[in-house]
């Protein structure tokens, strides 16, 4: 019989990993809990270079012993949540560290001057070597390119390569770890030829390399990716964050949910072509988020009533159908969600996501970190809503919500 080849080898592990059964609640053992909190999300929206911030991030909550049972994201997000999942807790920080570090690892200027005109010129010099020479180990550059390639050829559907990442992502991703479940993993994808979202997760599929590269493949600039016969893009041109699939699958585990986005929907009026182009970003990828709870809110209310009039009903007059959604209903999840939002500098323009500097990367990381602090000195956000209150949300940037 032929020796089986790595890649291989890799299939079997993570397919022997993935059939073990998965326990019926999170384990708490993760880390530091609230009282009738059954589990942590740390939930990762999409953002290219912006992406550092969650980064910064889970090294606050790292330091505080606040490990997730489950990470959820989407194009970087999606990244990020592999390197969570797919690494022990003692290493996750320095593997994060050790992506971030590589995929900025190039000059700009020997010498940035002090002052905004300074950094906004450096950044754009920094974006525009991320559009002509890609970056390390993430994507690197096709030649001749699409224009230049006849329909169906290999270049003909995308300016970069991504192979880079998924080399990157198995150095620094332990697959077999990330399939055997311990941190539930779960990243959104968008069905090219149907535009159906979805979401690949490790209570159910094999996570490979594909299915986070998948996550990230925005168009044009990424090719599509295949997964089984279907081919994949990047979730967020459909919807950027996946807190929605975590509200959807009704499960009735109390939950504290640390949303990260990288991209406001609220943001300044703009005065120029260039604040223009960087607010309609904001809008486009911004999440949804008070849709989404919204929506869980007013399907929660319509829950609670439900209850309350099948509880009037005597036993006798119920059949089996209605006696089990009584008791369905009788234990619904409460959920606390704290939003973090990336909060964009003065000197930052409408390439801030594909800005790669390493200065940049560390100003990102350092907001996230900071944020994240002064979120957790909130201690009563910290806590599960009061019983049958459902769902509350707080934001360290609008304390007024």
């Amino acid at each position: 019989m032929d020796a089986k080849t790595p890649e291989e080898q890799l299939r079997d592990s993570v397919s022997e990993a993935v059939h073990k059964p998965h326990a019926a609640r999170p384990n708490p053992s993760h880390g530091w809990r609230p009282e009738r909190c059954d589990q942590v999300a740390l939930v990762l929206q999409g953002g290219g270079a912006l992406g550092a911030y969650q980064a910064g991030v889970y090294q606050a909550l790292h330091e505080e012993n606040i490990e997730p049972d489950w990470v959820s994201g989407v194009s970087i997000g999606a990244i990020n949540s592999a390197i969570i999942a797919g690494n022990p807790p003692h290493q996750r920080l320095d593997k994060l560290r050790a992506f971030w570090e590589r995929i900025t690892d190039r000059r700009v200027w020997l010498y940035t001057p002090d002052g905004d005109i300074f950094r906004m010129a450096r950044n754009a010099t920094s974006a525009w070597m991320t559009t002509t020479l890609g970056q390390p180990g993430f994507f690197a550059p096709r030649n001749p390119g699409p224009w230049m390639s006849l329909a169906g050829a290999r270049d003909s559907t995308s300016y970069y390569d991504s192979a880079p990442l998924r080399d990157t992502l198995l150095e620094l991703v332990d697959f077999t770890l990330l399939n055997r479940g311990d941190v539930r993993f779960s990243v959104g994808a968008v069905n090219v030829i149907s535009g159906n979202f979805l979401y690949f997760d490790n209570a159910k599929d094999v996570i490979e390399p594909e299915h986070i590269m998948a996550s990230g493949a925005l168009p044009p600039a990424l090719p599509m990716v295949k997964i089984g016969t279907d081919y994949f893009w990047d979730g967020g041109i459909v919807s950027n964050t996946p807190l929605q699939y975590l509200l959807d699958l009704d499960e009735n585990i109390n939950s504290l949910v640390f949303q990260v986005d990288l991209f406001s929907t609220r943001g300044a009026l703009p005065r120029d072509i260039h604040d223009v182009m960087g607010r309609h970003k904001d809008i486009m990828y911004s999440s949804r988020t008070r849709y989404n709870t919204d929506v869980y809110r007013r399907l929660r209310n319509w829950k609670d009533r439900t209850y309350r009039a099948l509880v009037k009903v005597p036993d006798e007059l119920l059949n089996d159908a209605e006696r089990k959604l009584r008791d369905e209903l009788a234990d619904m999840p409460e959920i606390t969600i704290l939003h973090l939002i990336y909060q964009q500098k003065s000197y930052e323009g409408h390439a801030k996501d594909y800005e790669f500097s390493a200065t940049s990367m560390r100003e990102h990381w350092q907001s996230g970190y900071e944020d994240t602090k002064r979120t957790l000195k909130r201690k009563d956000w910290l806590a599960m809503p009061p019983e049958g209150a459902g769902c509350v949300i707080h934001d360290v940037h609008r304390e007024e919500v």
